[in-house]
């Protein structure tokens, strides 16, 4: 197993800036790693699934890796590039390339088209993929309702580790907390577990939780601090207050489309990250303005 610092703190799952036209907007990244960083975070999270990486080409998650990487050098925000495809030779060279420039960390999702039928097949299929970045730290990023691939992840860290040994912990996007604390106790606590729903931050803290990845910490990342400021304090009280106010957020966010909402919620920071790519859909013009006066009455975030 690989020297590895746990990540303690928000890690955006940073999303991809387009122009309008569409095509990669790069030169958006350094404000965005700006922004985050006066936030307070502790890491990004580039290619994910709110990165849209499953509509990027190829050479676009090269291209967006490497500027990410050039953003956050020689700060206090650590890069993790998830490197997940449904083709493995993809994968390695994305966790090759990751490798070459400096990540903290690679992660990925299983394959999905053509799923594993078996705990042993998936963790080969990242024996194969990790061992393309030696050097680094690898993540499987467990994501189920999406890749429809399921296999219990306490099982997955008790079997995997002599086979992978780069393996740092896992993304745990999966609303099973009873799973969630069994990960935590994984190989004597020697795993980083990284909590992936941020409306259960305040659930998955309490239960030990020290890092988590999300898409709100993007545009939210100082109401998550004070929440887990709070549940540092011992406050339960303020700490359920800001979770609900996380809620609330996340449930508006759903009911205009998750990512576009997103979008237009970072211009009211101050950042254009462009639309989203087909089969997301674009908010109208209509629809933004009537978006925009909904997030005003939440308040401040």
């Amino acid at each position: 197993m690989l020297m590895h610092s746990p990540f303690v703190g928000l890690v955006p799952a940073v999303l991809t800036p387009f122009d309008p036209r569409g095509e990669l907007n790069l030169s958006a990244v350094e404000p965005h790693a700006e922004l985050l960083a006066r936030d307070g975070v502790a890491g990004v999270f580039v290619g994910g699934t709110t990165g849209e990486f499953s509509s990027l080409a190829f050479e676009e998650r090269l291209a967006l890796a490497a500027r990410w990487a050039a953003a956050v050098k020689g700060s206090a925000v650590r890069l993790v590039v998830h490197v997940g495809a449904n083709c493995l030779a993809d994968a390695q060279h994305l966790a090759a390339h990751a490798q070459t420039l400096g990540a903290a960390a690679v992660a990925a999702v299983a394959p999905s088209y053509f799923k594993p039928k078996s705990l042993d097949v998936l963790i080969q299929w990242c024996v194969e993929l990790a061992s393309a970045a030696p050097g680094t730290p690898f993540y499987f990023y467990d994501i189920p309702h999406l890749t429809g691939v399921s296999f219990p992840m306490a099982d997955f860290l008790e079997q995997a580790p002599a086979r992978v040994p780069t393996l740092a912990g896992a993304k745990f996007t999966n609303l099973d907390l009873m799973m969630f604390q069994r990960l935590l106790r994984a190989g004597g606590g020697r795993f980083d577990v990284l909590y992936g729903f941020d409306e259960q931050l305040l659930a998955a803290a309490v239960l030990g939780a020290k890092g988590a990845v999300g898409t709100s910490y993007n545009f939210a990342a100082p109401l998550y601090n004070r929440l887990l400021a709070a549940v540092h304090a011992n406050d339960l009280a303020t700490a359920r207050a800001e979770q609900y106010r996380g809620v609330e957020l996340i449930a508006l966010l759903q009911r205009y489309g998750f990512l576009a909402a997103a979008k237009e919620l970072m211009r009211t920071r101050g950042l254009d990250l462009g639309g989203v790519r087909l089969p997301h859909v674009a908010l109208t013009a209509t629809e933004a303005a009537a978006f925009r006066r909904d997030l005003d009455a939440l308040g401040e975030l």
